[in-house]
């Protein structure tokens, strides 16, 4: 067997003992079971939908009775189908996403706070989301929220659906984009917190759409949000210890257009590694690994230099 189709299957089996997990949590009922199917198929697990006449995946029978899928129902005073995202597992930030839809259209994004770290992100995220739907943005559109509340001791944040679509994000649009970011902490710097390629995308309108808003924060070094990008782009290309060097090293290059100077940026980029590393720590995660074989050697270095 390749290591490519073990990690294939390690990944789809780790993905269906969650989605158990998630149908228990979300469906507690016991009457009235619906046919659901795994899509693409089981051994890709992506998502688990409402059965389909032309659906040929795994099916899967799920309870409807005082669902999540009824709640929201009386959340949006209409009948709601819910789409389950198929989370990969082994991260901080893991929690149920659904879409809630009806008659065909997709009226939210749903994020369940299911832990305690869950539901700090998911009311982060709503606190945030609101700041900024009372702010004027000309650059970057946000989800706003639908409904926050609570339901069977979960967190439930629906926000609006973001009209995605491919494509990467011109380095000028993402410069204005992360300069109002940060001019949304007023006299102090703000920051998404998590603005990777991933969760951002060029909008039909010329703004740039940006979601995923659960790390926002007031008062952090101008220039993180530009740091941050670069980071998760070069970790795509090489191991943490390469990107980290990178990273400080391609600083004053990616800083200099938001108007910092060389030592500036060198130390902002610095100060940004550590603060990611304190984050993992506090999630009680390492996805890069132990900050000794990739934070410590950059910080040594510099250090050396100084």
């Amino acid at each position: 067997m390749s290591l490519f189709l073990e990690k294939r299957m390690k990944d789809a089996a780790v993905r269906l003992g969650y989605l158990a997990e998630t149908v228990q949590l979300l469906h507690p009922g016991s009457g009235s079971p619906r046919a659901y199917t795994l899509l693409p198929h089981a051994s890709v697990p992506r998502r688990l939908a409402p059965r389909r006449w032309w659906h040929v995946g795994s099916q899967v029978m799920v309870p409807t009775e005082g669902s999540i899928a009824v709640h929201l129902s009386e959340v949006f005073s209409r009948p709601v189908e819910t789409v389950l995202h198929v989370r990969p597992a082994l991260r901080a930030n893991r929690k149920p996403i659904l879409e809630a839809r009806s008659g065909g259209e997709r009226l939210a994004f749903v994020k369940i706070g299911d832990s305690a770290r869950a539901r700090r992100l998911v009311t982060a995220e709503a606190a945030a989301l609101r700041r900024l739907a009372g702010l004027s943005l000309d650059t970057v559109t946000a989800p706003t929220v639908l409904h926050h509340g609570d339901w069977r001791g979960l967190a439930v944040l629906a926000l609006s659906p973001l009209p995605v679509r491919r494509g990467r994000v011109p380095a000028p649009l993402l410069r204005a984009a992360i300069r109002e970011i940060a001019g949304t902490g007023g006299p102090r710097a703000a920051w998404h917190g998590d603005l990777a390629p991933w969760n951002l995308c060029p909008a039909p309108d010329g703004r740039v759409l940006v979601w995923d808003w659960e790390r926002y924060e007031v008062g952090v070094p101008y220039g993180f949000d530009a740091v941050h990008h670069f980071f998760h782009r070069a970790l795509r290309r090489m191991g943490p210890p390469a990107a980290a060097r990178a990273c400080v090293a391609r600083s004053v290059r990616e800083l200099a257009p938001l108007g910092l100077s060389a030592a500036v940026a060198k130390q902002t980029a610095l100060r940004y590694l550590i603060a990611l590393a304190d984050r993992h720590a506090a999630d009680g995660h390492a996805p890069l690994g132990p900050p000794r074989s990739w934070l410590n050697p950059v910080v040594d270095h510099e250090e050396l230099l100084t």
